[in-house]
């Protein structure tokens, strides 16, 4: 039984945490592509809300196909998808450009 609550507990607290973490990320499309075509902002908020319940419906992870979703969605009314940070974070770097490592902690001896 009381296993059964912390189960209970726990999904909420994810469902909460993911409910939060989806309409972050809703906000910040919309916002991008409010400012990519101001003249569209009813049509963006209709596609984000249809993506949103599309996305819930296909998994437990909406926000990660959310992004997809919507490019999608946008792509079908023949406008360009945004290129955002995620699509830099992904992309190649050339050939000759090496990051430096640095460690996450020291070990002390």
């Amino acid at each position: 039984m009381k296993t059964d609550l912390l189960n209970k507990s726990n999904k909420r607290v994810f469902l909460q945490t993911v409910g939060i973490a989806l309409g972050n990320l809703k906000q910040q499309l919309q916002h991008d592509y409010e400012r990519a075509y101001p003249d569209l902002r009813e049509i963006i908020h209709l596609v984000l809300e249809e993506e949103e319940l599309r996305a819930w419906d296909l998994t437990s992870f909406p926000h990660l196909l959310f992004p997809d979703l919507v490019e999608a969605h946008i792509a079908q009314l023949n406008l360009q998808p945004l290129q955002n940070k995620r699509a830099r974070a992904f992309a190649k770097r050339p050939a000759g450009e090496v990051g430096t490592y640095q460690p996450a902690f020291v070990l002390c001896g």
